[in-house]
């Protein structure tokens, strides 16, 4: 025989034991909510409570926020590298300007100097003069001359003196409509009568030709003339001025076998150090033709 079992279904229990409506719990709550916030608005109760709160939850801000400030710090790393290596260029490069302006500036200045110098020194000079400004310079070490940019159209003729701020720079020996070749007082086709400005002794400076000096010859060991005097122009040659620096004697040898000294002089200009030279334009008596070694007989020493 067989049995049958019946098995009762008994309703499942709630997980949670049910309360008060969710009405009356709005209810309940949102009173309590005005009543807090009154009480915390008059009497400041819960400033202490709410610090509290705070303290416990900032480990936990920092946890959760720690993924959005990493992010943050990565990304303001590049950017501002970039931002330095840009900035870094544009400062290299402003300072590299400034740095040529500046170069500018001390020329400018050395230059505005120059050009006083030679206003003063075209003050003192009676004849005419014109500015003239250097265009290039010859590539034979052994000539000294150099090609000034104003010519027979300006009133240059060949003969003329060349002088800048500081003395006599040489001569005009070929002229073009243009354009004007000066020969210096180094060149050793180039001769120039001068005096002591110590004692008034005369005598012919010529041009060394192999470097940057002057050498006064056939002057006897015994002519009274030192290291360090300032040979001037004597003016006799009606083509410089009297009183012009040409030189300054920088070394005196005497040879108790030669009759002479030989004296080495330096010049007091030179198209070395400015390109600004004036060429003296208006005659003193009459136009002298280049005064040049070819015309003198006197053998060299």
């Amino acid at each position: 025989m067989i049995r049958r079992v019946t098995v009762q279904q008994h309703p499942p229990q709630a997980f949670f034991v049910r309360g008060p409506s969710p009405f009356a719990r709005l209810i309940f709550f949102s009173a309590l909510s005005i009543v807090l916030m009154a009480v915390d608005s008059r009497l400041h109760y819960l400033n202490e409570v709410r610090q509290g709160f705070a303290t416990l939850l900032y480990p936990l801000e920092l946890v959760a926020s720690a993924p959005v400030r990493i992010y943050r710090h990565v990304n303001s790393y590049f950017v501002d590298q970039k931002t330095l290596t840009q900035e870094n260029a544009r400062l290299t490069t402003f300072a590299m300007n400034q740095a040529l302006d500046l170069q500018r500036l001390t020329n400018t200045e050395a230059e505005n100097a120059h050009l006083r110098s030679l206003f003063e020194a075209r003050q003192k000079l009676k004849p005419s003069t014109e500015l003239a400004e250097i265009l290039h310079t010859g590539r034979d070490p052994f000539v000294h001359k150099v090609e000034v940019n104003i010519g027979t159209q300006q009133g240059v003729a060949p003969g003329q003196a060349v002088v800048d701020g500081f003395g006599v720079i040489g001569q005009v020996t070929r002229v073009y409509p243009f354009t004007s070749e000066v020969t210096l007082i180094t060149d050793k086709s180039l001769v120039i009568p001068v005096q002591v400005a110590r004692n008034g002794l005369r005598a012919i400076a010529f041009g060394h030709g192999r470097d940057n000096t002057l050498y006064v010859p056939y002057l006897p060991t015994s002519v009274d003339i030192k290291e360090g005097d300032k040979l001037m122009t004597s003016g006799i040659d009606n083509t410089y001025p009297e009183g012009l620096t040409v030189a300054v004697v920088t070394r005196i040898e005497r040879d108790p076998n030669s009759p002479f000294a030989h004296i080495i002089c330096t010049p007091a200009a030179g198209t070395d150090r400015r390109r600004q030279v004036l060429i003296i334009t208006g005659s003193l008596i009459t136009p002298p033709s280049p005064i040049t070694k070819k015309a003198s007989h006197a053998p060299r020493q």
